[in-house]
C-alpha cells in the first residue's frame, strides 16, 4: 500500500498511474487503448461473419490464376549438355533468359568430331590476353566498341580458340545490345548450352562444342527474328572469314 496525505492508495493504482504522468497524458493513453480495443473487436466480428471456406476459396482462386500464368509462360528448358536448342518462343510471352529452338535452314556439315583439349599454359600461348580472359575465363568484352557489333559483311564466324565454324552472316542482326547478335547457330551441334548462375541471375551460356570456350549467352527475346533467339556473342571469341565470290 502507498501512503498519501489523504490516506492510502492501492498498489495497483500506483503501478498503473505513475506519479510522473499528467492527467492529460493519462487520458491520451487511455483513449489510444480504447480505440485499439474497439478496432480489434470490429475486426474479430467481421472475420466471424465470413462464410465458411471463403478465405480458402480466395487463396485457391489466386493459386489458380498463378497456375494459368505459369501455363502461358515458356517452360524452362533442360540446357546443360544439350546439343540442340528448344522450341520457338511465343512472341506474346514475356522475354526470359531461356533459349528456344533455332530451326536451321539447309544442310550443314557435321561438327568436327575431334575435341580440342589444351592446358591453361597452352591456351595462354595460343590466345591473346583478352581472348584468354573471355574464352577461357568466361569474361565479357565492352559493348558497342568491339570488332563485330556493327559488322555485316557476308561470310562465316568461327571460334577464335579452335577455328570451328559457328555462325553464318545471314543470321546476324542488329539487336542494339552492343555485341554481335545472331538468331541461329550454324548447326545444332556446333555449340553447347550451359546454365549460368553468375551475377545473381539465371542465364544460358553458349560454349564452343569443340573446345568448350566461352562465346556468350543466348536469350529468347528477339521475336522479330525467325527463331526468336538472340545469341549475344563476344567479338573477341570470333574470327571472321569473308564469303568467297562465286565463280561464273
Amino acid at each position: 500500500m502507498g501512503q498519501t496525505k489523504g490516506g492510502t492508495v492501492s498498489w495497483e493504482k500506483e503501478l498503473l498511474v505513475p506519479k510522473s504522468l499528467s492527467n492529460r497524458t493519462l487520458k491520451t493513453r487511455l483513449w489510444s487503448v480504447g480505440l485499439l480495443s474497439l478496432g480489434l473487436m470490429a475486426f474479430g466480428y467481421h472475420f466471424s461473419q465470413m462464410p465458411t471456406g471463403a478465405f480458402g476459396t480466395a487463396v485457391a482462386a489466386a493459386d489458380t490464376e498463378g497456375s494459368a500464368d505459369a501455363a502461358k509462360a515458356p517452360a524452362e528448358p533442360k540446357v546443360t549438355g544439350e546439343k540442340s536448342p528448344l522450341k520457338k518462343p511465343d512472341a506474346t510471352a514475356r522475354p526470359s533468359t531461356q533459349p528456344r529452338a533455332a530451326k536451321e535452314s539447309g544442310k550443314m556439315p557435321p561438327a568436327d568430331a575431334e575435341k580440342v583439349t589444351l592446358t591453361e599454359a597452352e591456351w595462354r600461348k595460343r590466345l591473346t590476353p583478352e581472348q584468354f580472359r573471355v574464352l577461357r575465363k568466361k569474361g565479357t568484352e565492352r559493348p558497342f566498341v568491339n570488332k563485330f557489333d556493327e559488322h555485316f559483311e557476308a561470310g562465316t564466324y568461327s571460334c577464335a580458340a579452335c577455328g570451328q565454324e559457328l555462325f553464318e552472316s545471314d543470321t546476324k542482326f542488329n539487336s542494339g545490345c552492343g555485341w554481335p547478335a545472331f538468331y541461329a547457330s550454324k548447326a545444332g551441334d556446333r555449340v553447347n548450352y550451359v546454365k549460368d548462375f553468375s551475377h545473381g541471375m539465371l542465364r544460358v551460356e553458349v560454349t564452343c562444342a569443340k573446345c568448350d570456350s566461352h562465346l556468350g549467352h543466348v536469350f529468347n527475346d528477339a521475336p522479330q527474328t525467325p527463331t526468336g533467339n538472340r545469341y549475344c556473342i563476344n567479338s573477341v571469341s570470333l574470327k571472321f572469314e569473308p564469303k568467297k565470290p562465286q565463280k561464273d
